[in-house]
């Protein structure tokens, strides 16, 4: 029996499309464990996959449309012809399947027509890559349904170029590796700019741990102009150094180097966020879970100091938490909204939820939504 939302996606395309679909894919969200703004930079990323997820029935039409409906956003349909393809052709959230479809056909693969009904378990907006979700279920559905020969990396390439080129959100490829590659019971080392990866354990309950995903309800949208400026400083910075990327500055004296200060802020946070990554994933690979915590902390603290991408609820979020007992609690996500990731003692979970939830309330805002962040299995097919 299907659980949801696969459930809700096989319903929603019985009704719109009158058949059962040729297949149903799911794709988890992700919640990067620590290396922000890293990513565009040729860093280090160290996310693992939740249980959240988005879920796609799919069949193959004839008559060269993408037709696109979504339990999230009405009962109503979008059909988009194929040969229409371009970027700043569809908005909202249809770009990001059908931008799909447009990277695979630009990268010569015989994409035909697809009927596509979408359900999620996975928030939009909450920092938790819905929109890498959705596009690597859809690029796992289509390529299974036109028997194209696209291993996992390079659908994780074409997702990335729909989300960039044609959807229009400037960001690196963390997202969607971690959706394609991610393990039960493991954080994935994703070295950015060679794109290997590494499976490091992570399994907190093991050690009497658990970490958890204080959504703050505040939301976000990558393709403001926030996210698009701190890439340009970086990419501005690593110029300045003769550098082709802020991965490659030799040490930190070289940040004296920068005269502008928020350049030098900027940087310093890639630089220093690229060792908490590699140290993270030393300490995990020997087992002391519970010593990361101080990492997640000083990550929250550079994001929220040098890069300044945090924002009110993520530092209430923060603070609260280590004030009510956690090891650890940082933003996690492009910033300026979204979720907050906290490693605590298991047992001390309802009480620091309670904590937050007084914390919001008293500062006029949302409750926050709080998620057992269990890292869980890539994406797929289910049936």
């Amino acid at each position: 029996m299907l659980s949801e939302p696969e459930a809700g996606a096989a319903r929603r395309f019985g009704r719109r499309f009158g058949a059962a679909p040729d297949g149903i894919w799911q794709a988890p969200g992700r919640v990067n464990l620590i290396g922000e703004h890293t990513d565009y930079n040729d860093g280090y990323a160290l996310p693992f996959a939740i249980g959240a997820r988005v879920s796609v029935a799919a069949g193959r039409r004839a008559d060269g449309l993408i037709a696109l409906t979504s339990c999230q956003q009405g009962d109503y349909e979008i059909r988009i012809p194929l040969a229409g393809l371009v970027p700043g052709s569809v908005r909202g959230w249809a770009a990001y399947p059908a931008g799909v479809a447009w990277a695979m056909l630009s990268a010569g693969h015989p994409v035909g027509g697809a009927s596509l009904a979408i359900d999620a378990t996975l928030s939009p907006g909450a920092g938790l890559s819905s929109s890498a979700a959705l596009e690597c279920a859809v690029a796992l559905a289509l390529a299974e349904l036109y028997q194209l020969p696209a291993g996992r990396g390079e659908l994780a390439v074409l997702a990335r170029r729909a989300e960039n080129d044609f959807a229009g959100a400037p960001t690196g490829i963390m997202d969607q590796m971690a959706v394609l590659f991610c393990r039960q019971a493991h954080a994935l080392l994703l070295d950015c700019r060679s794109l290997e990866t590494a499976q490091v354990p992570l399994d907190p309950a093991a050690a009497g741990l658990a970490t958890m995903i204080i959504d703050t309800r505040a939301r976000h949208e990558l393709t403001g102009g926030g996210y698009a400026s701190r890439r340009r400083a970086c990419q501005e910075a690593a110029s300045m150094l003769g550098v082709s990327s802020l991965r490659d500055m030799p040490d930190d004296a070289a940040l004296a180097r920068l005269a502008d200060p928020l350049l030098r802020r900027r940087a310093r946070h890639v630089v220093t966020e690229n060792r908490r990554v590699v140290r993270t994933a030393e300490l995990l690979s020997a087992g002391e879970v519970a010593s990361i915590g101080p990492l997640l902390t000083a990550s929250h603290a550079s994001l929220r100091d040098d890069f300044e991408v945090s924002w009110p609820e993520a530092d209430a979020a923060v603070d609260t938490a280590l004030e009510a007992g956690a090891l650890g609690a940082r933003m996690t996500g492009g910033g300026f909204g979204g979720s907050v990731i906290v490693l605590l003692p298991a047992d001390s979970a309802g009480k620091i939820g309670d904590r937050l939830t007084a914390r919001f309330l008293r500062s006029g805002w949302p409750p926050p939504d709080l998620l057992a962040a269990v890292p869980s299995a890539s994406a797929g097919r289910l049936c």
